[in-house]
């Protein structure tokens, strides 16, 4: 089994390629398929199976964060202050743990829009084939949010109401372009957070191991969905276009409103309702969301899939710093 701390040279989330934020889409016809190939051999080295590379029966020590402290949504506010030690701790661990139900909440999403991308598709192609060892890179994922949301005794891996709602809505829209937009944005989100666990060795190591295996996958499937958001987007009419910004920050809003749910505030000794009010005031953690969507956001909008009518919603969700006044 491995610790959050063995991980191997070539699997270091520092080594990992990054696509270049609004670069121009490969067009030739093999392009597709060549960088689907790439994918396919890179899955076949590094693929990780969770419930046999993690120890998940090992000690918890009751002391570690399991993020960054000042990554968690209160600090700095007056109500951290007044917090014990170990209730800052339980507050990252259940924080964490909301973050992996939600990244549950997303995977199914995008499971399913894989799963229908392939059904269309020709599935002797290595784009359809790369599709299936995706979605069985996320049904591991989701088994092992599943399993550490459990080992930390966070209380449920359903999503709120609106995100179930709106999963729904999803399902029956059926948008193959919203989705890879969705999966570059949360991924994105996501791996910036968790790239910091990994390289923080005072974290909870079973948080950290979790990371690891995540960071390493998902760089795969950022590289499977940008291109092909990419051709999807130049290939948009300008009305749909105008359309598809407005729905992706909505979307882009509710992914980061689902990440942190009121419960783990009560789970915390805390009382929700004041302790979200310190939250949502928080300059700590409106930083954090800015920092883990920057590299989504300068990708969408060299693309122009942000632009000066969208931008306002994305400052609304705390994704953009909010706009200078003119002095």
């Amino acid at each position: 089994m491995t610790d959050a701390t063995s991980t191997r040279p070539d699997d270091r989330p520092d080594t990992l390629p990054a696509a270049r934020p609004g670069a121009r889409p490969d067009t030739r016809p093999d392009a597709r398929e060549r960088n689907a190939e790439r994918l396919l051999r890179v899955s076949a080295r590094h693929s990780h199976d969770p419930l046999t590379e993690i120890d998940w029966a090992a000690p918890v020590d009751p002391d570690q964060f399991a993020i960054p402290p000042h990554r968690v949504s209160l600090h700095g506010t007056p109500l951290w202050a007044s917090m014990t030690h170990r209730q800052q701790v339980r507050l990252s661990v259940h924080e964490l743990a909301s973050t992996m139900a939600a990244g549950i909440w997303f995977e199914l999403i995008l499971m399913e829009g894989l799963i229908r991308h392939v059904y269309e598709s020709d599935l002797t192609t290595r784009h359809a084939q790369y599709a299936l060892t995706e979605v069985a890179d996320e049904c591991r994922h989701s088994t092992m949010f599943a399993r550490y949301i459990t080992a930390m005794g966070y209380p449920s891996a359903r999503p709120s109401r609106r995100a179930q709602r709106l999963g729904r809505l999803h399902f029956l829209l059926n948008d193959t372009t919203m989705m890879f937009a969705g999966a570059v944005f949360v991924e994105e989100f996501t791996d910036a957070m968790q790239r910091e666990m990994v390289r923080d060795d005072s974290l909870q190591p079973l948080a950290r191991s979790v990371a690891r295996i995540h960071v390493i996958e998902e760089a795969r499937h950022i590289g499977y969905a940008k291109p092909e958001l990419e051709r999807r987007w130049a290939r948009m009419s300008a009305p749909r276009r105008a359309v598809f910004r407005q729905t992706l920050a909505l979307l882009a809003h509710q992914s980061v409103t689902e990440v942190i749910h009121p419960r783990v505030y009560a789970l915390a000794g805390l009382d929700p309702r004041v302790a979200r009010q310190a939250a949502a005031r928080n300059p700590d953690w409106q930083q954090a969301k800015i920092d883990w969507a920057r590299k989504a956001v300068e990708f969408f909008s060299g693309l122009g899939l942000i632009d000066r009518h969208s931008e306002h919603r994305w400052r609304r969700a705390g994704l953009l710093p909010a706009a200078r006044r003119a002095s």
